[in-house]
Order: C-alpha cells, then sequence, then structure tokens
C-alpha cells in the first residue's frame, strides 16, 4: 500500500511499462563474446535464456551527440525502421530493440555465421565457385531488391560487404542505414549517397529525384565483381570527377546522344567531343564477361545503362531469360560458404550506414542526410 502525505493510499505505485517492457526484452538474452567494435558500434554473438540453440547477433550502438537532439542517431533510426518492415528471407532480419541504462541502442539481429560476400570474393585462392553459384548469389541478391522496391524502399548502399552469409548458405541483404522512402515522387533526395565505387552516374551529376535505378546499378557493380573477383569501377583517389572518369572509360561517356536530359543535370561537366568515350558494345561486355554467358552479359549490361530511365528495373531483372538459360543456380547446400565467420559479421555490423572497411576500397561516404527523409 502507497503512503501519500502520511496517509495511506490504495493507489499502487506508478510503474514505467516501456521499462518495465524493455527490460523483459533485454533479460531474454545471454550476450557472448564480442564480434567487432567500432565507434558507432559494438557487436556480440548472443543467445535466447530459453534456448541457448537459438544463436543471435546484438548490435550495440553507441550513444552519440546525435542522441542530445534527436535521442537516437538517423542511422538507426532508418535501420530499425526498415528493417521492421521488411520481412523477406534474403533481407537481414530484426528480431528485437531494447536500450540499456546507459541509453545504448541494443538491435537484436539475425545470426549469419558465414561472413560476407566481399571475404568470399576477395579469398581467390582458397574460394572456387562457377556461373552457378553467381547465378544462385545474384538470383537472392535480386530478389531481395525486388522487395524493397516493391516497398517503395531504396537500400541505396548495396556492396558485397553488405551481403552477409547464413549457415544455410542464403545471402542477407544488410545495412539499412542509408535507405529511404521513394513513395513521394516530388520529394527532394540527396544525391551524396551510396558508396562510391558502386554509386550510380545520376548521383555524380547530383541528381535530386531518382528511382530503385541506383540500386540496380550497385547490383550491376556486385554482379561484375563475382565475376571478374575484382572492384569493377575503382578510381583512386575516388574523387567524384575520378569516378566520372572511370564510368566513362568503362562504359561509356554520359551525353546526351546516351542520355537525353543529362546536361541539365546541376552537376554535369561538358566533354568535348574527342574526350567522348563510345558507349560499350554488346559484343565487348561478352568478350568481357565469358563466363556468365551471351544471355548474363546482355543482363549485365542492362544494368549498367546509363539512362537511369532506360536501366533495368527490379522486377525486370527477375524476369530476364538469364535465369532460365543453363546453367542453373547451385544449390544452396553446394554453394562456397566460407566467407570469414562470426568476426566478418561483427565487422559488417559495427560500421555506420555507408562506412567502408578500412581496406583501400573507397571513401568513407559524405552524409548529409536529414530526417525528412525518413519519410
Amino acid at each position: 500500500m502507497a503512503v501519500s502525505n502520511g496517509l495511506p493510499s490504495s493507489e499502487p505505485p506508478l510503474v514505467n511499462q516501456a521499462e518495465q517492457l524493455d527490460q523483459q526484452e533485454r533479460q531474454k538474452y545471454v550476450k557472448g563474446k564480442k564480434l567487432g567494435s567500432g565507434q558507432y558500434a559494438d557487436v556480440f554473438s548472443a543467445h535466447l535464456v530459453s534456448d541457448p540453440s537459438k544463436l543471435v547477433a546484438i548490435k550495440k550502438i553507441k550513444v552519440g551527440p546525435e542522441v542530445a537532439e534527436w535521442g537516437i542517431s538517423h542511422d538507426s533510426l532508418r535501420e530499425i525502421k526498415f528493417l521492421q518492415e521488411l520481412s523477406h528471407p534474403n533481407i537481414i532480419r530484426l528480431h528485437s530493440v531494447f536500450s540499456t541504462k546507459s541509453q545504448n541502442l541494443n538491435l537484436v539481429l539475425e545470426h549469419l555465421p558465414q561472413g560476407d560476400l566481399l571475404k568470399l570474393i576477395q579469398d581467390v585462392e582458397n574460394i572456387h565457385y562457377g556461373p552457378s553459384d553467381i547465378k544462385a548469389w545474384m538470383a537472392m541478391l535480386s530478389r531481395a531488391v525486388w522487395f524493397c522496391h516493391e516497398n517503395f524502399v531504396l537500400h541505396r548502399d548495396i556492396k558485397p560487404n553488405n551481403l552477409l552469409i547464413a549457415a544455410n548458405g542464403e545471402i542477407k541483404l544488410a545495412d539499412f542505414g542509408l535507405a529511404r522512402s521513394f513513395a513521394d515522387p516530388y520529394a527532394h533526395m540527396t544525391y551524396n549517397t551510396i558508396t562510391k565505387w558502386y554509386r550510380p552516374p545520376e548521383l555524380y551529376y547530383q541528381a535530386s529525384f531518382y528511382s530503385g535505378a541506383v540500386d540496380v546499378w550497385s547490383v550491376g557493380c556486385v554482379f561484375a565483381e563475382l565475376v571478374q573477383r575484382k572492384v569493377f569501377l575503382p578510381a583512386m583517389p575516388d574523387t567524384d570527377i575520378n569516378m566520372i572518369g572511370i564510368i566513362s572509360s568503362t562504359i561509356g561517356t554520359p551525353t546526351e546522344d546516351n542520355w537525353p536530359g543529362v546536361s541539365k543535370l546541376r552537376g554535369y561537366v561538358p566533354v568535348e567531343k574527342k574526350d567522348v568515350t563510345p558507349v560499350k558494345r554488346k559484343d565487348q561486355w561478352e568478350a568481357e564477361f565469358r563466363a556468365v554467358g551471351p544471355v548474363g552479359a546482355d543482363l549485365l549490361m542492362k544494368m549498367f545503362a546509363l539512362d537511369p530511365r532506360k536501366r533495368l528495373t527490379a522486377r525486370q531483372i527477375l524476369e530476364h531469360e538469364w535465369w532460365t538459360t543453363d546453367p542453373k543456380p547451385s544449390r544452396l547446400e553446394d554453394l562456397p560458404r566460407k566467407g570469414g565467420g562470426l568476426e566478418t559479421m561483427g565487422e559488417d555490423l559495427k560500421r555506420r550506414g555507408g562506412e567502408l572497411p578500412s581496406l583501400g576500397r573507397g571513401d568513407k561516404v559524405a552524409r548529409k542526410l536529414d530526417f525528412s527523409t525518413m519519410k
């Protein structure tokens, strides 16, 4: 019985239900060893108290300067918002969210113990794979991107180290810290997003309005990297002008002829006729990407259309005839999986959205993201 002003009261003491529920959620898990630690987040292995065989990863997002103003970082809000909305076999699953007394936010994520696609691509000496494996990985990535776009979500940071590998071999798209909704066609969008080596030309030309075509370009970069086992569009240093240079020399120079209206984009830099590189022909794509055959090269070429309006959509990618041509995609159980282990997952999840590992693979993407982009 509570006492107020010396008199007994029948009113029960006030209980903060939110804190109580938060504590209950927190007590469901037992943290294990730290898998990764960074300025933005720490990542731990964990399991359910009720069933130690049920493994998860806990991403503890550290309190930063944004907390004083918003209570939580923009990237964390994005990640939570979109992972709660998107449930798909090829998108990392968010099981739960809870906070600690120190206000650190904890994301309970799917346990993905086989590392990421980047480590697998880079391990040329020990990991061998072929066209069937590439087709299986690309099918899973394409389905994940299609599902995002069907739900009006742009991922905006598709790259191999954001593709984590589950115990059964499935690819899971992770890191939604730069994602945003594109349901409103009149909403201005930042062009300074997507890791540079995977960023399409319209963003280098400072387009304020864009579509799922930006993700499709990134998917094409992953496809090319899987085949060649090296970065497809590297520029060092990765300045905007150097990136446009590598896109022009590798794929073709954007001009009014191949991209009507491109010169009206505010970041467009005119190129003298003598310096224009013609758009790469289909036979050149086929010669460079023989491993996936002429039909696979056709799919890749259409992902790299300079004009984003001519680029394939995620739905059109899945409707392409490459999926029904030989060879068939590998079965999950036959896919290589030694992509780096739990430590790799920890390294991937600890980063802020858009941040690259320190492996000399490009920029820490400039981030002029405002709260309104979470519409």
